[in-house]
């Protein structure tokens, strides 16, 4: 079986100089503004956002097609690389969570006129959405266990349930909501995926829920949600009824992998910073770069990158060829998330208390990267899915092959 060639062509390390360009000029001198989370804040992602629309360089997380300028797995992850660098570039080239997932699915599921109606605007960057599916009651990581019920009534779903982490949900156009539409059906198909307008009556964002003391805005916020009474059209369904865990399936496997290569570039931030620093920065007769602990983060750090950058090509490459790559999507989602804590956590110590400031991304980084653990699934439930997947196959006689 020959090796896949993982490397950037020709043509994507010079859009990958287009990206690195313009994170240079526009993006990181900004980000003092934009972490302030207010209307100036607002501002300046629109004047941004416009830049990125003008240099070509907008939604590269979907094809021509759909409204965006790529499509391809394995370009985004080497496009990563330089959008993961900054929290905000996500936001400043139009592939943010949640909207580039409930973009990927409204493309992948949706109808003509559901495409119509909330992907085009959705793309362009004319509107927001959310996607509602977690739950304060029960586990997010058993979506079986879901309450949120959705009943047909004549030509329409009247919606009833309690949400929270629906992030972006402030501001938002739409949502996509997860519902239960069948409790007697076998569980991987009681729940249906339906779209609903955020002014619908009933639809209720009942606060902001900070998160390790972060309060922001619409963009970057996480939102509970009540849904009462919520009528919307049974066009509204996306997909066909029961399917909404295998759509949930199709987003969030591309979402985690999404989630690590953005967290490419927050590694790689990172580890620059901390050699950086430990090179300048001398305590105890000379400087940090040459104590031996000090050494040992930037080797470790070195290959524990490497390693993520690797399997997250490889996985990007499968999904590309049409594999679903759920061991692969699982295995890089864990994996990197402690490489990602593990490199920012050094480089915070290598700074000392000046990685705890706002003097550089570091403290920033290192709080959202603690998220990286629980989001799109708990890492021991990534774990889970890993063994259980393997041990079948051994089980069957047919040995887990790395190639």
């Amino acid at each position: 079986m020959a090796i896949a060639d993982l490397r950037p062509t020709e043509e994507v390390r010079a859009l990958r100089a287009r990206y690195r360009a313009f994170m240079e000029e526009h993006v990181y001198p900004n980000e003092p503004v934009l972490a302030r989370e207010d209307e100036g804040s607002d501002a300046a992602i629109d004047r941004l956002r416009a830049l990125a629309r003008e240099e070509g360089l907008w939604a590269p997380h979907l094809p021509p097609e759909a409204g965006g300028s790529s499509g391809s797995f394995l370009v985004y992850a080497h496009l990563n690389e330089e959008i993961g660098r900054s929290v905000w570039a996500q936001i400043v080239f139009g592939c943010q969570a949640p909207d580039a997932g409930n973009g990927e699915i409204l493309w992948h599921f949706g109808t003509d006129e559901q495409k119509q109606r909330w992907l085009a605007p959705l793309v362009a960057g004319e509107v927001r959405s959310f996607f509602s599916m977690t739950e304060p009651e029960v586990p997010g990581s058993d979506p079986t266990t879901l309450r949120t019920r959705a009943v047909r009534d004549g030509d329409e779903w009247v919606i009833d349930g309690h949400k929270w982490f629906s992030s972006g949900a402030e501001g938002a156009a739409f949502g996509i909501v997860m519902a239960v539409t069948d409790p007697d059906a076998e569980p991987h198909r009681r729940a249906t995926q339906i779209v609903v307008p955020a002014d619908t009556p009933g639809v209720e964002i009942v606060r902001a829920v900070p998160t390790l003391g972060h309060r922001g805005r619409g963009w970057t916020t996480h939102y509970e949600v009540r849904y009462t009474g919520v009528r919307v059209p049974l066009e509204n369904t996306l997909g066909e009824v029961g399917d909404g865990f295998r759509i949930a399936q199709k987003r969030l496997g591309p979402g985690r992998i999404h989630h690590v290569m953005r967290w490419l570039g927050q590694m790689q931030r990172a580890f620059e910073l901390m050699c950086s620093y430990a090179l300048e920065r001398e305590a105890f007769g000379g400087p940090l770069a040459e104590k031996q602990t000090v050494q040992n983060w930037v080797a470790d750090s070195a290959a524990e990158i490497q390693a993520c950058r690797l399997m997250t090509l490889d996985a990007a490459h499968r999904i590309d060829q049409g594999d679903e790559a759920r061991i692969e999507v699982s295995l890089i989602k864990f994996f990197a998330a402690r490489v990602l804590h593990d490199v920012i956590d050094r480089a915070v110590q290598v700074h000392g208390a000046r990685g705890l400031t706002d003097e550089t991304p570091l403290g920033a980084m290192y709080a959202m990267a603690r998220g990286a653990r629980i989001y799109d699934g708990p890492d021991e439930v990534h774990r889970m899915v890993v063994a259980r997947r393997i041990l079948k196959s051994f089980a069957s006689g047919e040995p887990w092959r790395f190639s």
